[in-house]
């Protein structure tokens, strides 16, 4: 076992020699620096990886190195309990506070070395010389280099006796999705999530010939699914607005508002901007509400790459804010704890907690309330989450219902969502999971997680 170092012992002197620089250091370290502020100081990852909110650091790197940074970052979170599992077989003791930057460099190299494919005496080299660089890295230096050496050694005993899927959600989630939908299904959400999902794609026309064009293929939803690879604005396509990113389960929700063509739609909670997008391609005269105007900015610009028209945007607080008359449609994408979007932001499962589902189920059901009262007489309310919890979705709209006899649930059928009846509850509402869609290449599989139900406010 490896024992932490004595604090008694001299720190080496920054004027030394350092080693060599190796390929990809930084990268690597960047990688070390954001896994930390994303665990130790609870940061968003986007926030971390953003081309405007990120460092200078991150934003210098060249675009190759960029990705083996979401790489490393994205592979780290979602093997996480794997991960801390194996370097605890290996550390006789937890490493105190202090060793946080330590911990980082731990955590990505192992990482490396179990799931990426990084040869052993590279990913230890690299972790020694950030340690060693590091002022406070440096003290833990050969704890680093014991470590990972041992795990080399060690790899396949460790893996072989390690439950994935259990070990890399945490204890709060994985209850509450056994109780929804029990061990299996459980199990096999916590399985999606461990791989690094596909990019999708929004079409406005000719899906089949760009799942052509991009080496892709069409979902039954109409969703295009390619691998990527490179930057997404550089993609055939994107300058020319043919489509944009969204998730194939987060464009079911507004085509549950039906042939929007000429009425006016408003799109609550609207950034990033994907069922704006629908909507107004769709015909829709669309009043785009968010609380952010920096995300309603990027909407609009989104909005413009895509050679759409129609769209109006409001940057106000739903709380408070009221429009000047109700709207043929409403669609409501509440804020939520996003539990359903794991696999493509392995941190909300480290970052989000249970007081968060309680207060943002809290917030939910105020702006459905609100919302309720700004549809026109017959007109349609789509309510929907990316969350996996019943108390978003499920729970808020028996309670809706109960408190506004008046409305009534209008079921969803399989083929305005592409056939898939597994997607459709026994109450009619959409329910959207992670193992859904499974095909045994994981890069084909998946769907985020989220849940609509479809309402119809009191008749004339």
């Amino acid at each position: 076992m490896s024992r932490a170092p004595d604090a008694r012992r001299p720190a080496r002197n920054p004027s030394e020699t350092q080693p060599p620089p190796r390929i990809g250091l930084a990268a690597r370290r960047i990688a070390a620096d954001v896994l930390g502020r994303v665990l130790d100081k609870g940061r968003p990852l986007d926030q971390e990886l953003d081309d405007k909110a990120a460092t200078t650091l991150y934003q210098s790197l060249i675009a190759k190195d960029r990705a083996l940074v979401r790489a490393i970052v994205g592979t780290t979170l979602r093997r996480l309990g794997q991960i801390d599992h194996a370097l605890s077989r290996l550390i006789d003791r937890p490493l105190p506070e202090k060793a946080a930057r330590a911990r980082a460099i731990l955590r990505i190299g192992a990482a490396q070395m179990l799931f990426m494919d990084v040869p052993d005496h590279a990913a230890v080299s690299v972790a020694v010389t950030l340690a060693d660089e590091d002022r406070l890295g440096r003290p833990w230096k050969g704890l680093v280099n014991g470590v990972l050496r041992g795990l080399a050694r060690r790899r396949d005993e460790i893996l072989s006796a390690q439950d994935p899927e259990r070990l890399n959600t945490p204890d709060w989630l994985w209850e509450r999705w056994v109780a929804a939908y029990g061990e299996p299904v459980a199990r096999a959400v916590a399985r999606a999530h461990m791989n690094e999902p596909s990019l999708d794609l929004s079409v406005k026309a000719d899906a089949a010939g760009w799942a052509e064009r991009l080496g892709g293929f069409v979902l039954p939803t109409g969703t295009v699914r390619t691998e990527g690879g490179g930057t997404v604005d550089g993609l055939p396509g994107y300058a020319d607005g043919a489509w944009w990113v969204q998730d194939a389960a987060a464009s079911l929700p507004a085509r549950l508002l039906g042939d929007v063509a000429g009425l006016r739609v408003a799109d609550l909670c609207a950034a990033p901007g994907g069922k704006t997008a629908e909507l107004a391609a769709a015909g829709a005269v669309v009043t785009a509400v968010d609380l952010s105007p920096d995300r309603l900015a990027r909407l609009a610009r989104n909005i413009e790459r895509l050679r759409l028209s129609g769209v109006t945007t409001v940057a106000a607080d739903l709380t408070a804010w009221s429009p000047d008359a109700p709207f043929d449609a409403v669609l409501l994408d509440a804020p939520c704890s996003a539990t359903g979007t794991i696999r493509r932001h392995p941190d909300v499962a480290r970052l989000k907690t249970p007081e968060d589902v309680a207060a943002l189920a809290g917030l939910q059901s105020r702006l459905l309330d609100r919302a309720a009262g700004w549809v026109k007489p017959g007109g349609r309310l789509v309510y929907c989450t990316c969350s996996l919890e019943p108390e978003e979705g499920e729970d808020q709209i028996a309670r809706f219902l109960a408190a506004h006899p008046g409305f009534r649930r209008e079921p969803i059928r399989p083929e305005e969502i592409g056939g898939l009846a597994e997607l459709v509850t026994a109450s009619g509402d959409l329910r959207t999971l992670p193992c859904h869609l499974p095909d045994p290449d994981p890069k084909r599989a998946g769907l985020d997680g989220f849940f609509a139900a479809r309402l119809v406010a009191p008749g004339p």
